[in-house]
């Protein structure tokens, strides 16, 4: 492959995401409601269009954990995610679901947007590459590092669901 050079995966995936970028829905979620309008609709923005996210967990010693994921703003308002088997944070929130979701702007550190909630571990949640929602979203990156949504999905087949309990923006 020459420089400039991308195989067809990861050009389709780039269409795909920034084709959901220009749509992603801006559908009201309950989370935001106390914000002034043109705030809540900043925020939203952010939740669905941020590609990373730092989630921090709680270790069984009380000593936080935080780990960067690729999440999905779901339309009821929850968070979804998706790990690789046997990670750390699966055994943390199986002890202490308590979870803490953070999006940044890391080149000044500033308009830090941070989730507290509660977070489960959905064992037979539908697949990555079966979320529609979430398979268009990471597109371009599911095709650039792993190939397919389907290859994705049989790394990261955990799915957790984080419920909102308050936002911090």
């Amino acid at each position: 492959m020459t420089r400039g050079e991308y195989p067809a995966a990861v050009r389709a995936g780039r269409a795909v995401a920034r084709a959901w970028r220009r749509s992603a829905r801006m559908m009201p979620v309950k989370l935001t409601s106390h914000l002034p309008d043109d705030r809540r609709a900043h925020v939203e923005g952010r939740l669905r269009a941020n590609l990373m996210a730092w989630l921090t967990t709680v270790r069984p010693d009380g000593r936080p954990d935080s780990v960067p994921v690729w999440f999905l703003l779901r339309d009821d308002g929850t968070i979804l995610v998706y790990s690789q088997a046997g990670k750390v944070k699966l055994r943390n929130i199986s002890l202490n679901p308590q979870v803490s979701l953070g999006l940044d702007v890391t080149d000044l550190g500033r308009d830090i947007i941070r989730v507290d909630g509660t977070a489960e571990h959905v064992p037979g949640f539908p697949p990555a590459d079966q979320v529609p929602d979430y398979a268009v979203k990471y597109a371009e990156r599911i095709g650039a590092m792993f190939g397919t949504a389907a290859r994705f999905a049989a790394q990261f087949p955990e799915a957790l669901v984080i419920t909102p309990r308050r936002l911090h923006a």
